[in-house]
Order: C-alpha cells, then sequence, then structure tokens
C-alpha cells in the first residue's frame, strides 16, 4: 500500500474503536533515497483521524467550490491559566456535541478562550512532546498580525493535529488554492491553515519527505496563541459531508485529541547540551561540489546561454548517538532568531521541517502585499570596527551586487504583473541578523484583487535567491547536478487566512527524525565571479545555526564526507 493510499484510508477511517494501531509500511526501494537508508522500519503508530480538504483530480472539486456553510468564531470568557481554559473548552465541547451542526453540511467552528497568564508557544508546543499528532508552529517575525479583539497581538502560534489537513502529490494548483480558501474568512482572522510547499513538484519525491505530499497545510484541531500581552488556547471543528468527515466525526476526533492535550506547562530551557553525532555526511561532497559549481561558471559564461544566476544547495546528513528533538533544535534557533521566522512542520508518521529563516516571500493583508530582496552573504564581526568593514565590502562588492539585482529587479516585475504601483524602499541596504548580514531591499504593492493571491505564490516562487534566473534555465541545471531532494527545503512556508496571509522562503532549515537523525539544507548563489572555495563557505555559515547544536561523539567518531 502505497504512502498516499495510507493516508486516504486513514482519511475516511470512522471507527475509532477498531483505529488502535497502524503498519505504515517502508516507501518502495525505487522511492528510497541513497543515504535514508535506515527509513526503511515499520512504524506502528496511534491512527490519526482528519479530513483532507483537497480532492484528488479536478473533476473532484465540482461540489467543494463554494464557501463552507458556517465560519464562525466563538469567544468564551478569559481565565487565568491554561489548565482552567482546558476546562472551558471541554465544556464547550460538552454543549456542542448535543447541538445540531448549525444546519448546514459543511462548515468550520473555533472556540477560543483567552488566557491572563502570558506563555511561549513554544513552552506549550514542548509540553506536547508525547503527542503522536501532526503538529506546526509559526513565529512571524516582528510585525504581529491583530488579534480577534484588536487590541492584543498574535506572537507566536502552535498547533497540533489537525481539523482539516490539505494534502495532494500533484503541484499545488489554483483548485487547491480554493479548497483552502472556502473554510477561511475575513469575519474570523485567526482560522488559518498553515503549511509548505515543495521547491519542485515535479521533482522526483525521496522516501523522509513522502509524508508531506507536494503540499501539507493544516488548520489545527487545538491551538495556543502566544500574544504580546497573554495567550488563548482554541479548539478548531471542520466537517464537510461532501469529504465523507461528518459533524460527529469532527467532535469525535476532537475529543480524542483533547483528552491527550497536557495543560501543565513547562517552561524548558531555551539551551541544550550539544546533540552527540556519529557522523556527518554531505552531499555533494566538497570535490563534487567545486566541479558543480565550476559546471555552472561554465554554463553562466556560454554565448548561448541565457543563464546569468543559479543557487546550488547542499543536504547535510548527520546520525545522532541518541535521539534528536526538532522542538529542542527548534527552541535554540529561536533565541538568535531575531526578525526572523520560525516554523516546525510534521505531518503524521512523519519527519518534522524546522527552520530560522530572514527571508520573506510576501505578505498580504487585505490588497496590499509587500515581499523582500534578499542576497549577498558575509559573517558578522567579531568587533563593531570589523563589522562595519565587512558590510562596506559586502555593498561595494560587485559580485553581490550582481546576485541582488537580479533577485530584486525580478520580484519586481513579478509584483508589476498584478499590482497597480510597486514601491521599493529601500534599494538597497544592509540587513543584519545574529550570525550573517545581507544585502536587502523591500517592494510593496497594492493587488488589483485578492483573487490574485495564488498568482502571486505561483509567480514569486521560485525566487532567484533560491533557484535562479532565468528560472527554467535554473531550475533545468539544478535538476542536473543536484542528486537529493529538496522536499520543502527553500519551498514556500507559511499561512493562509481569510484577509490576511504571510509566506517565508523556507532557507536555513532541516528536517529531523528523533531516531534517524537530520538533513541540514544550504545553497548559494552562483553569478560570474563566484568562486567554488568562498561558496563552500558561504555554506558552512548558513548551517552553523545548526551546527553549533552538534558534536562528534568521539570515541565512536566515522567522519564520512571527504574534503
Amino acid at each position: 500500500m502505497a504512502m498516499g493510499t495510507v493516508h486516504k484510508w486513514l482519511t475516511h477511517f470512522t471507527d475509532t474503536k477498531k483505529c488502535n494501531n497502524i503498519l505504515v509500511p517502508p516507501a518502495s526501494k525505487e522511492q528510497q533515497s541513497i543515504y535514508f537508508l535506515q527509513y526503511h522500519r515499520p512504524v506502528y503508530q496511534r491512527c490519526h483521524l482528519s479530513m483532507n480538504g483537497c480532492r484528488e483530480g479536478q473533476h473532484q472539486y465540482s461540489r467543494t467550490r463554494n464557501p463552507v456553510g458556517t465560519i464562525e468564531t466563538k469567544t468564551l470568557a478569559p481565565v487565568a491559566s491554561p489548565a482552567m481554559a482546558m476546562y472551558s473548552l471541554n465544556m464547550a465541547i460538552s454543549e456542542l456535541e448535543s447541538e445540531a451542526p448549525f444546519g448546514t453540511s459543511s462548515g468550520i467552528v473555533r472556540v477560543q478562550v483567552p488566557i491572563e497568564e502570558q506563555v511561549e508557544a513554544i513552552d506549550w508546543l514542548l509540553s506536547q512532546n508525547h503527542l503522536l499528532l501532526p503538529r506546526c508552529f509559526f513565529f512571524g517575525r516582528k510585525q504581529y498580525s491583530p488579534c480577534c479583539n484588536g487590541e492584543e497581538k498574535l506572537v507566536s502560534v502552535a498547533g497540533v493535529g489537525s481539523a482539516v489537513f490539505f494534502s495532494q502529490p500533484h503541484p499545488f494548483s489554483y483548485w487547491d488554492w480554493i479548497s483552502i480558501r472556502r473554510f477561511l474568512s475575513e469575519r474570523c482572522p485567526l482560522i488559518r491553515a498553515y503549511g509548505a510547499i515543495r521547491f519542485n513538484a515535479k521533482a522526483k519525491v525521496s522516501s523522509e519527505w513522502l509524508a508531506f505530499g507536494s503540499f501539507y497545510f493544516m488548520i489545527p484541531q487545538v491551538e495556543f496563541n502566544e500574544l504580546e500581552g497573554g495567550s488563548m488556547l482554541t479548539i478548531t471543528i471542520a466537517w464537510d459531508n461532501n469529504l465523507s468527515w461528518s459533524w460527529e466525526n469532527a467532535i469525535n476526533a476532537l475529543q480524542e485529541t483533547l483528552r491527550n492535550v497536557s495543560s501543565s506547562i513547562v517552561k524548558f530551557p531555551k539551551q541544550t547540551p550539544p546533540t552527540l553525532i556519529s557522523s556527518s555526511h554531505n552531499i555533494p561532497s566538497k570535490v563534487d561540489w567545486d566541479l558543480a559549481v565550476n559546471g555552472a561558471l561554465q554554463m553562466i559564461k556560454r554565448n548561448d546561454s541565457l543563464l546569468t544566476k543559479v543557487v546550488l544547495a547542499r543536504s547535510t546528513r548527520v546520525v545522532p548517538t541518541a535521539d534528536i528533538d526538532p522542538l529542542a533544535w527548534l527552541s535554540c534557533l529561536k533565541v538568535e532568531g531575531e526578525n526572523a521566522y520560525q516554523f516546525l512542520l510534521q505531518p503524521p508518521n512523519a519527519p518534522a521541517f524546522i527552520g530560522n529563516t530572514p527571508e520573506q516571500l510576501f505578505h498580504r493583508k487585505c490588497l496590499h502585499i509587500t515581499s523582500e530582496a534578499l542576497a549577498g552573504t558575509r559573517a558578522r564581526g567579531a568587533s563593531q570596527a570589523l563589522d562595519c568593514q565587512i558590510e562596506l565590502d559586502l555593498l561595494t562588492s560587485p559580485k553581490d551586487d550582481i546576485e541582488f539585482t537580479i533577485v530584486r529587479d525580478t520580484i519586481r516585475r513579478k509584483l508589476e504583473a498584478v499590482c497597480e504601483k510597486v514601491v521599493i524602499k529601500p534599494e538597497k541596504m544592509i540587513r543584519k541578523l545574529p550570525r550573517i548580514q545581507h544585502l536587502y531591499s523591500q517592494l510593496s504593492g497594492r493587488l488589483r484583487s485578492e483573487e490574485d493571491e495564488f498568482e502571486i505564490l505561483s509567480s514569486l516562487h521560485p525566487s532567484p535567491a533560491v533557484c535562479g534566473f532565468p528560472t527554467e534555465e535554473a531550475q533545468l541545471l539544478i535538476a542536473e547536478t543536484e542528486v537529493f531532494d529538496r522536499g520543502m527545503y527553500a519551498g514556500p512556508v507559511g499561512w493562509f487566512g481569510g484577509g490576511e496571509s504571510e509566506f517565508a522562503v523556507g532557507i536555513r532549515s532541516a528536517l529531523v527524525e528523533k531516531d534517524l537523525g537530520a538533513f541540514i539544507y544550504a545553497g548559494t548563489g552562483i553569478v560570474e565571479g563566484s568562486s567554488p572555495y568562498l561558496e563552500w563557505d558561504e555554506l558552512e555559515l548558513k548551517t552553523s545555526q545548526f551546527t553549533k547544536l552538534l558534536k562528534l561523539d568521539l570515541p565512536r567518531r566515522q567522519k564520512v564526507d571527504c574534503k
């Protein structure tokens, strides 16, 4: 049974008494990647019941194009603590259980309880580490979204279980976007679908990425919102009889999830001892990297080639001597992630995709949209004087200016296709992060229609910052050169909401499986004047936020990478 078939089977399996454990078989030999050979064990885990909001095949969308019949948010009285919020929500479910489903065959209802105590969403999620459920986390930089009461601002979101998820093996399409949008409304701005899209949906999927599909989004069943001045615990119920998921199914699945959610929250340390690893393996190796970069430079210099930039990436596989906790890693990233996006996405029976990315793909609020150009990389200086010297070198570098200009001008042209006017401000400046500094520019415009959101997403991705220019030529060279599956790395990661959506670019990221290790991803732009040696150093710099969490277990050291 293929993984997609298993996922579909779970969606329509409604007898919870019979669903104790299921066997998820391994991927076929053809699907296994050369470096995930240990990913073959059978996985026995609790069955997670949910509804897939996406139908297979365009003809299947005929009955599921219109908005669901009911979209509603109910706010209960504020309470002092998360434990009291859990009690309020359980009481609310008891009342909802006896009610008819609002007289409609489809709908989504969010019930939220404001909490006076301020609790970090990541601490709440860490307290749910015992759950074998899909989960997500999103921290959206400093321009926080207004909350439902218009006073407190939403800082970060953590969720477990899915009231409804959206995933298919085919590339993310307009009809998939419609399938998500029908569960969203401006009247309920905090009902959001969190997820990610593959970098290249046409590339062969390796075994570690199978459970994600070509895209994976989820509206959490149980969600914890960290606010500027407090917190909020919520539950969401979604149903659609046309998708074989009734009100009763949704209530039963939510109750099963809530029975296992912990109301005791422990504040976890944001620094952990280094993870001991037995081996580290780069794909490509340093030798193969030099060959790939030199090959790309030859292509760029050819008179008959349109290629001016290509972004080549590296996957570093680390094998631990003990389990890796992806949330512990994410917690450490959050400490140094000033003015960056932190995210986690984990479908059922899958590794966790985590990251700490500085790059915004786009942010839409009503018709206003912003995007960013980010390119050129330098390390931060050990002193203020050295930092300024490095900044000046980056600002005046001809090679980095070429790379940055390609990114900025391409994004401008794509925004102009759907916006009335595009403003670039600043044209070019330095963006400083704790370990790295980049060339940066912000672009903003006004969409002609909210329906242009899908076109913006499909147009801006992949950007020259993670692919190259022209896009088709760069994608072709990447497909010919890279021998690993990028998966969601460098793809869009973020959320859709009713009147607002926000996506980052999934760089500075890793795929983490507790007992199997991690893949750490990084890429660098190759333009005329690039040096294989310096570009390799840039990869090392970009992965340092992860590698600082690792330590080779010297007695058992098995260094695989050849440099």
